[in-house]
């Protein structure tokens, strides 16, 4: 599942066009990849490293919940 989750090449799925299971699958992905980011979190709150884990945490938070909006238009 992790293929089209490219995000450093700036790929994102394409959430419209998935079905409900790859949308829940790409949502685990996601949540995953959080978790693991949040285990990597730098230290130093003003360091270049720093900035670039949050603007990725913020990439993955928004795409999370991008697939939830999705999953509940198709519950709706």
């Amino acid at each position: 599942m992790a293929d089209f989750l490219e995000f450093d090449g700036g790929f994102a799925p394409d959430i419209d066009t998935m079905d409900r299971e790859a949308l829940k699958a790409c949502l685990q992905e996601v949540r995953e990849r959080i978790a693991d980011l949040d285990e990597r979190e730098p230290g130093d709150m003003e360091s270049e490293e720093y900035e670039a884990w949050g603007d990725r945490h913020e990439e993955l938070e928004d795409l999370a919940d991008e697939l939830m909006e999705r999953l509940e238009e198709l519950d709706g």
